[in-house]
């Protein structure tokens, strides 16, 4: 009983006491018994001695038998006219000793570190990746090259081919690069591990251009989210077709693409600002116009406005590729 209730069975008796807090009186007898210690359960008779139950721990992790599961080994034991114990006593003995699991030699695969990359302007971290285009005949393809800047979204480089090649991707890395003024160790490209991207060509590149290699982890499908955003962005558009009918056609609709997506396209993530408006620096004046409309419409009409006065947002100013869950995003003045 709790001390409010003793106390109160002390001052009323404990029928009423019991009665008013709806506690049968049995179970405060029951809790004034002394408890006796528990005592420990014997063995019991058909249960295996010691000696036995070391045999078979012997046993189970013997060169015939340690790579197969109990009841292969049960089974196994039968044929060589041997019994030792059951199955279950098999289990019981291994997970006294703490040797229930896999017990095969498998194949275990390296743990691949997380990528994590941090854009705070452009031309710090670009991501690039290879699609393909159906062709008009079945199984035939055309491998799209695409390169993109994930803090601006813009499309830095971009070609078609017929064919996976790393020679290509690096062409097409080298040529990117010097349109933009890369510097030697100003880049990271990321990647996921396709062939092109981990081909010795590619890797030597880089090397030879100063550009910090990054790849997705093996299986992961989101380490590698801005082109693959970037593809479904373009592959939706209404323009776009199911098949192309050769190279040139490729080529004609995805430079008509690309240069929307650049120009004209108002990204989500980018305040609704074009990539080539934030890979370009055109961002302040651009705000600057949208805040001088908000402030006229506030002017005009205050009461439409409940909580504050409306401001234009502004693009973010740090970009990841799996943000750290520790690490608070940086302010502007940080960041630089």
């Amino acid at each position: 009983m709790s001390a409010a209730a003793l106390s109160l069975a002390l001052d009323v008796g404990l029928k009423p006491a019991c009665a008013a807090l709806s506690v049968p009186r049995s179970s405060v007898y029951r809790q004034r018994q002394p408890r006796p210690e528990p005592k420990p359960r014997p063995r019991p008779a058909r249960a295996l001695d010691d000696a036995e139950r070391q045999a078979v721990l012997d046993t189970l992790n013997s060169e015939p038998y340690a790579d197969l599961a109990p009841a292969q080994v049960y089974h196994q034991l039968l044929d060589a006219d041997i019994r030792l114990c059951s199955v279950r006593s098999m289990y019981r003995i291994l997970d006294a000793h703490d040797q229930v699991r896999e017990r095969r030699d498998l194949l275990r695969h390296p743990r691949y570190q997380r990528p994590e990359l941090l854009a705070t302007a452009p031309n710090q971290v670009w991501s690039w990746d290879i699609t393909k285009l159906k062709g008009t005949a079945t199984w035939s393809y055309y491998h799209l090259y695409v390169v993109l800047d994930i803090f601006s979204r813009y499309i830095v480089g971009w070609l078609i081919a017929e064919s996976e090649q790393a020679g290509l991707a690096a062409r097409l890395i080298a040529e990117s690069c010097d349109k933009h003024g890369v510097l030697p160790g100003q880049l990271t490209l990321h990647a996921d591990r396709g062939t092109a991207m981990t081909a010795k060509t590619t890797s030597q590149l880089m090397a030879d251009l100063g550009i910090t290699e990054s790849h997705s982890r093996p299986h992961v499908s989101d380490d590698n989210p801005f082109s693959e955003a970037q593809f479904k962005t373009l592959k939706y558009r209404p323009e776009f077709p199911d098949r192309f009918d050769s190279l040139y056609h490729a080529e004609s609709v995805c430079r008509s693409l690309f240069e929307w997506y650049n120009s004209e396209h108002r990204h989500s993530a980018l305040a609704f600002l074009t990539p080539e408006d934030v890979h370009f620096n055109r961002v302040q004046p651009i705000l600057e116009q949208r805040q001088r409309v908000l402030d006229r419409a506030y002017a005009e009409h205050p009461e439409r406005f409940v909580r504050r006065p409306p401001t234009a947002t502004a693009p973010p100013t740090v970009v990841y590729i799996n943000k750290p869950p520790d690490k608070e995003i940086e302010s502007p003045a940080n960041a630089q």
